[in-house]
Parts: structure tokens; C-alpha cells; sequence
């Protein structure tokens, strides 16, 4: 019963690995920055799962605790890439509205 287990999770591991390789690609090609971003938080659960995983086939308890520590910092660099994500298009749309408002101005005279 005991390799059953084994080879289940170490299945699992070896799935996560191919679709962690998949999503890889995807958030190299994009196509827009927000898809990349999705990607790599998509990469980074599944780094997490891969580590829990590890943790009970190597009866480890200290992988738990690091689990939770990349869990933390995960959700912080996703946190910041949304606050980027935001300044960028705010600054986008700031540049939009002074060039409309130049043009509007060059018609008037």
C-alpha cells in the first residue's frame, strides 16, 4: 500500500513538473503582461503543491514551513505586479488624455 502512495504523489510531482514547463511557455510568449503575471502565479501554486507533495513522501516537516514561507511570498510578488499592472495603465491613460487634449486645443486655433 505504501508504494501505491509513493507512486501516486510522485505521479503527481511529475505532472506538476510538465504542466509548470507548459505554463512556462506561456507566460515567455504572453501575448500581454497580465497573461505573464497570471502565468507565473500559476507557476508558483504549483511550486507550492510540488513542495507540500515532497513534504509527505520524505516525511519532512520543515517543508511545510517553507511551503508557507513561498506561499507568502508568492502572493506578495503577485501584489506588487497587480500595482504595477495598475501604474502602467494609469499613466497610459494620464498620456492619452494630454494628447487628446493638445489636438483639441491645435483644432480650436
Amino acid at each position: 500500500m505504501e508504494s501505491v502512495k509513493y507512486w501516486g504523489l510522485m505521479g503527481s510531482v511529475i505532472a506538476l513538473t510538465v504542466l509548470m514547463l507548459i505554463t512556462l511557455v506561456r507566460s515567455i510568449v504572453g501575448p500581454r503582461f497580465t497573461d505573464r503575471v497570471v502565468a507565473v502565479n500559476m507557476i508558483n501554486t504549483m511550486v507550492l503543491a510540488v513542495i507540500a507533495i515532497l513534504g509527505v513522501v520524505l516525511e519532512e516537516d520543515f517543508l511545510v514551513d517553507i511551503a508557507l514561507v513561498y506561499a507568502l511570498l508568492s502572493f506578495l510578488s503577485v501584489v506588487i505586479l497587480a500595482k504595477l499592472v495598475i501604474d502602467r495603465r494609469n499613466r497610459q491613460l494620464e498620456r492619452e488624455k494630454r494628447e487628446k487634449g493638445v489636438h483639441l486645443n491645435d483644432e480650436c486655433d
